[in-house]
Formats: structure tokens, sequence, C-alpha cells
């Protein structure tokens, strides 16, 4: 997945990201309000983890103009404000889940995979086609009887097109899962991950739309 996490706690973010990047996520970590509105303005992200008390810019108008916008990417607020008035508050404001600071990572991680799935529609966190079998919590991967190793980049394809079966992905979107927003993108990087991932789940598993872009099938 692609996060953003937006705060300006330097241990607190630093821990985030990497436990976050330690299960193969692609991590923008930005420390204050303007910037994070920007790149929000700018980049498509699976997820938003977000601090409300944040220099330049307080967390809760980012909330107000992320939705007032029409856009629906899921919000995790990681905040100490933690009387209820300040949670319904945030709640209001188009927050989807709410954590109190100080707070367990792996508390952290499921609940931000569980507003992925609810925001692709996904109850079960498994995706099947023919032999190939994916668990997205896991993150295990089986080609028939046969666990499949792949690599994080690997992952993060594969992961952004189950999460999406039967909607066309194109290059550009694939390519902004791989890289950050101050990343350089490499070239032909996409097409090299589709052909490693192809030759690990079949030549049929990653159906290429001519112009368009890369799609798996909707899941048996």
């Amino acid at each position: 997945m692609k996060v953003l996490l937006v705060e300006d706690d330097p241990m607190i973010g630093e821990n985030i990201q990497i436990a976050l990047e330690s299960e193969a996520n692609l991590v923008d970590w930005l420390r204050n309000g303007e910037a994070a509105e920007a790149a929000l303005q700018i980049h498509r992200y699976d997820v938003l983890l977000l601090d409300l008390s944040l220099p330049q810019r307080d967390g809760i108008a980012i909330l107000k103009d992320l939705r007032k916008r029409g856009d629906t990417l899921p919000v995790l607020v990681m905040t100490a404000r933690d009387t209820v008035p300040e949670r319904v508050l945030g709640l209001h404001a188009g927050a989807d889940d709410y954590l109190i600071k100080p707070f367990d990572l792996d508390e952290l991680i499921a609940r931000m995979h569980a507003l992925v799935r609810r925001a692709h529609g996904r109850v079960d966190t498994s995706y099947v086609c023919g032999d190939v079998v994916v668990d997205s919590t896991t993150r295990q991967v089986f080609n028939g009887q046969e666990q499949v190793i792949l690599s994080s980049r690997e992952w993060t394809i594969l992961d952004a097109l189950i999460a999406r079966p039967g909607a066309i992905l194109s290059r550009s979107r694939l390519e902004d899962q791989l890289f950050g927003c101050t990343s350089e993108i490499e070239s032909n990087a996409v097409e090299v991950y589709i052909h490693g991932l192809r030759k690990k789940l079949g030549q049929k598993f990653i159906l290429n739309v001519r112009g368009v872009g890369y799609m798996v099938e909707k899941s048996a």
C-alpha cells in the first residue's frame, strides 16, 4: 500500500515508518500540515495516517478540506487529544478511525488494513484466481501447493492489483504505488516487476489491456 504518514514527532514518525516499510508498504512521511495538504492534492494514497496537532496547518483543517473536495481516502487519526468532544470533532471532520497516543504499532497496522479493505469493498483478506491464492494480511502467496516468494516491489504491484480486481490500473498509477513523492521513478520499472510476477504466478495471471494498463480478474 501507499501510505501518507503525517506526524511531526520524529520518534513516533520514524517508528511508524520503519514498521510499515518492514511490511513492504511505501510510506511518504511528512511533518507539517501544509506539506501534507500539497501531497494530497498531487499524489494518490491508499490511506492517510494523520496526527491532529501539526505545525503550519492543523489536522482537522486538512480533514475538512479533504472531505470538502469529495475525497474518500481512508483516514486514521493518531492523536493525544483523548477527550470525547475532541474525538467526536475528528470523526465529524471526516476521520474513519481514531487511535489515542500512545498506541501499539500492531494495532495501528491492523486498523489501517481494515480501513483499506472496507474502502475497497473487501471483507475477505484473501484473493483467489485459478491456482493462485494471495493472503493480503499475512502476505503469503501460493501458486498451487508451492509458496511463492515475492520481492517487496513485486508485492506492491500485486497488492495494488488485487485490491481492485477487474479494474484496470494505468502504468502511471502503478508507478505512483512504487515510488514515493521524493523518489525518482525508474524507467520501465512497472514492466520489469509485472514480468517477474508473471514468471512466478503464470503468464495470464496479470492481463495487459493494451494502451490502458494492467488488471487481474475478479476473485473466484
